[in-house]
């Protein structure tokens, strides 16, 4: 198997078969013992969607009380599959979370060097998705086993940074409009296009600055030879000359004497027109290297503009990266993250502070039809802090709660990157502590169970792992 992250290199090969059997032992034993279980059990099958193609994966909810992942892309759900989620004492944690790493082929760190294929993690403290044994109930240690063709399925289809919703009950996200719902500002995407054709139009141009400065630099390489063989011509006209005239003695003939000023005479007129050949391609060399000199100040000049076109395109589009945007009633803090970092922290109001907000998930799924505006849908939690006190349908309940916050104006102007997947998490809750380095934001609902979590040692070393983000740079952990 081909992995997609970096394994350990200490892996021994036979770990994966070793591994495997134990998986396929487990998977006879859970059939056994588990097969009542089973029985009583409907609907646990794996679904996709037949009435229309399926589009890129926006988020996924897995449902703890039902067992089940649904994964949804703009329009709806796409595929769903039965889970096993932690056992008593080792629950997996209700909340909102990422993918922020994803290895084909990984073994636990925690657990025995236990198989854990497709693995995609959502909190660094270890708990994650990945195929693994399903006996028809919750199971593991806190993290969410997967049908093993699904999870690899699942791998495939979605990219790091996918928003991982854990919820108590079945929820499913709604369409919802709101005027606090951020919208892209007028001419981003046009800017964006603009300076990355004024980058792809500067790198053409370096291009072909830097080949016109080697072709330059060739002719002022050839320019020299016809100074070296007028040079060394000259040279031996001049020795020439030199023997002539040591021949010019007194006592000779005046016939002899005659012969040798006409050569002479010839000697000089040789070197005077080989000087003359010499300093012509002396000028013309001088050319060529006046010409070099200034294709290569072109190139250079070229070069830094590509640079300077380049990082603008590259910074107008990490500014298009999709953002994520917090606020939290128990902190009265707006926190904005893009591409897993800290961009913005800012106090917000809150209506009303001390009555409970709820938790809701408002994402930005897809372009509307004039291309202008963004569709938003919201998933909202059921957290106990806030049943009885909030209208009861999930729109209704995410739009009171928006109702209540006000955002100032410049915070509101500083937040760019809505495109789709952008999203806004609104909630009673504070960022978890798990929100840090290389992750987004990840919130944890207090009126459920942790235990999948809280027996996790946050001080473990992880091996040293690369991957690539879905923004472009690659993160080293």
């Amino acid at each position: 198997m081909t992995s997609r992250g970096v394994v350990p290199e200490y892996r021994r090969k036979w770990l994966r078969p070793v591994s495997l059997a134990v998986a396929a032992l487990a998977v006879l034993v859970a059939a056994g013992s588990d097969a009542h279980a089973r029985r009583g059990q409907k609907d646990r099958t794996i679904e996709s969607i037949e009435s229309r193609s399926a589009g890129e994966p926006v988020m996924a909810i897995v449902a703890l009380r039902s067992q089940r992942i649904t994964v949804y892309d703009a329009k709806g759900w796409i595929l769903r599959a039965p889970v096993s989620s932690g056992s008593k004492g080792r629950e997996t944690p209700a909340g909102i979370f990422s993918v922020i790493q994803k290895v084909e082929e990984h073994y636990s760190n925690l657990y025995d060097d236990a198989f854990m294929p497709h693995m995609q993690r959502i909190t660094w403290s270890g708990i994650a998705l990945h195929g693994g044994v399903l006996p028809g109930r919750p199971a593991s240690h806190g993290c969410i086993r997967l049908p093993f063709d699904f999870a690899a399925q699942l791998f495939d289809v979605t990219k790091m940074g996918i928003r991982i919703i854990i919820a108590p009950d079945d929820v499913a996200p709604v369409e919802i409009a709101h005027p606090l719902l951020f919208q892209p500002k007028p001419g981003a995407a046009a800017l964006a296009a603009a300076r990355a054709t004024e980058a792809q139009e500067a790198t053409r141009k370096a291009a072909e600055a830097r080949t016109a400065a080697a072709a330059a630099q060739l002719e002022a390489t050839q320019a020299k030879a016809p100074v070296r063989s007028a040079e060394n011509l000259k040279r031996r006209a001049e020795v020439k000359l030199a023997s002539v005239e040591s021949k010019l003695v007194s006592g000779m003939s005046a016939e002899e004497k005659q012969q040798a000023e006409d050569a002479k005479a010839q000697a000089v007129a040789k070197v005077a027109e080989l000087q003359l050949q010499r300093d012509t391609a002396n000028a013309a060399l001088q050319m060529r290297l006046d010409a070099a000199a200034s294709a290569r100040d072109a190139a250079a000049a070229a070069e830094t503009a590509r640079v300077v076109a380049i990082d603008a395109a590259r910074q107008v589009a990490s500014d298009l990266q999709p953002v994520s945007v917090l606020i939290s009633r128990k902190t009265q803090q707006l926190y904005v993250r893009q591409a897993f970092k800290p961009v913005l922290k800012s106090p917000v109001t809150i209506a009303d502070p001390d009555r409970p907000i709820g938790t809701h998930v408002f994402t930005a799924t897809e372009r509307t039809d004039d291309d202008a505006k963004l569709r938003w849908n919201v998933v909202s939690l059921r957290g106990d802090s806030g049943r009885d006190t909030l209208p009861p349908k999930d729109s209704d309940r995410a739009r009171a709660a928006l109702d209540r916050i006000t955002i100032p104006q410049d915070v509101l102007n500083s937040i760019a990157g809505t495109v789709p997947r952008a999203s806004l998490i609104v909630t009673d809750e504070p960022p978890s502590s798990e929100t840090g380095k290389g992750t987004e934001f990840v919130v944890l609902l207090s009126g459920e169970p942790q235990g999948g979590i809280k027996k996790r040692p946050r001080s473990h070393r992880y091996p040293r792992t690369y991957w690539h983000s879905p923004f472009g740079s690659p993160f080293g952990w």
